[in-house]
């Protein structure tokens, strides 16, 4: 575990700091979870060291990200602090989707071959691109064109996260040969980083060659339980209950099974919107997510990273689908069993919208064994800072 040896450093003493490098910060499209703790950790730079440029590049849509993202306050008085830049572009492919929960193998494949074709160009713009700018530190959340771009610039790079692409995709390359040298080239890249900052529920990772261990990135949010509920006009004696899914195909029967559960209220957040139905959908832009999230009762999703995680912090029940062909499901559900009040839903009772059933067994469910330590993102950010001060 990162333990910072001297809180007092240059970036943080109050009139001695010093104009530092962009930190440039690469978010993988495949889920709005890497977005997600991403957000946190750039908040907590901007917190601690304001005047310090952040640029992001992502596919992640700018409006996700600017939900997110907070706008620091500067620290030195007449100055503004520099807004946080975006830029979009994608440096992998992730796996292809077919909704929130099933992945297209064959169009997987296919993707990751066509990134490796175009490999070295994209090395090549991206080392372009960070000379530039004059980055301080390169973090990659979790695409490995960036490390090997930082590495031939001569710049620090970081990579944060719970597992690799090399890892997700080796269980393909066994049975599908044509997936080997996309496993081989991400394991290539990642292996030139500078520094993995590991969260938790990770893999072993053993392919980046110097690891740190993160506490859980999140923190607790506000619940607004009773703003949302004069957005929204539903009622707050109810049970509320969060649909956290960037799509999910109900058709009329499902839909009608969900809205005949009279003694709750269902959420969504957009894009998830089914119009003319008794299903909030919420604008991130009225209302951040977290803020959501610790507003209702208990959640339903996939286990992805980022809503487990604010799960546990906002202490949630969750009720979660299996997620098939990903590597990083079993770590967690051992997560959830661990830190969570919960339980697993079938992928047909999902689909068929019979919820009623699932949420009285998770109401009734066990309470969480364990919790965890939290405060992540700030211990990231002070040695993604450390990192961004030193001359390269």
């Amino acid at each position: 575990m990162f333990e910072d040896p001297t809180p007092q450093r240059l970036w943080k003493r109050a009139g001695r700091r010093r104009t530092l490098r962009p930190v440039v910060y690469y978010i993988t499209a495949h889920g709005y979870g890497h977005g997600v703790r991403s957000a946190d950790i750039l908040n907590a730079i901007g917190k601690l060291a304001p005047e310090t440029p952040r640029i992001v590049v992502s596919g992640l849509s700018q409006s996700f990200l600017e939900s997110r993202l907070d706008a620091p306050e500067s620290s030195l008085p007449g100055t503004a602090p520099p807004p946080v830049r975006i830029e979009t572009r994608a440096l992998d492919v992730g796996m292809t989707q077919l909704d929130s929960i099933r992945i297209d193998l064959t169009s997987s494949r296919d993707a990751a071959e066509r990134l490796l074709d175009q490999w070295g160009d994209l090395v090549s713009r991206e080392q372009e691109f960070l000379e530039s700018v004059d980055a301080g530190c390169v973090v990659a959340d979790i695409p490995a064109i960036p490390l090997e771009a930082a590495a031939r610039a001569g710049r620090a790079g970081v990579a944060v996260g719970n597992f690799g692409w090399n890892w997700i995709y080796e269980p393909f390359a066994e049975q599908d040969e044509r997936w080997k040298p996309v496993v081989e080239r991400f394991a290539r890249s990642y292996a030139r980083s500078r520094l993995l900052l590991r969260l938790p529920f990770a893999e072993p990772m053993s392919i980046f060659p110097n690891r740190e261990d993160l506490p859980l990135l999140s923190t607790p949010a506000t619940p607004r339980r009773e703003e949302i509920a004069r957005l929204t006009s539903a009622d707050p004696a109810k049970k509320w209950v969060l649909l956290s899914f960037t799509s999910l195909d109900w058709d009329a029967a499902a839909l009608d099974r969900v809205e005949s559960i009279r003694e709750v209220e269902f959420f969504s957040v957009e894009p998830l919107v089914w119009p003319g139905r008794r299903i909030h959908a919420i604008d991130r832009r009225a209302m951040r997510f977290p803020e959501v999230l610790a507003s209702v009762d208990a959640v339903i999703s996939k286990p992805g990273y980022g809503i487990v995680s604010e799960c546990i912090t906002n202490r949630k029940p969750l009720l979660h689908s299996a997620r098939r062909d990903f590597r990083e499901y079993p770590i967690l559900v051992e997560a959830i069993e661990t830190y969570l009040q919960h339980r697993p839903i079938s992928e047909e009772t999902l689909y068929s919208g019979d919820l009623a059933p699932e949420l009285e067994r998770l109401w009734n469910a066990p309470q969480p064994r364990r919790s965890m330590r939290t405060g992540g993102a700030d211990v990231a950010a002070r040695r993604i800072l450390d990192l961004a001060s030193r001359d390269h």
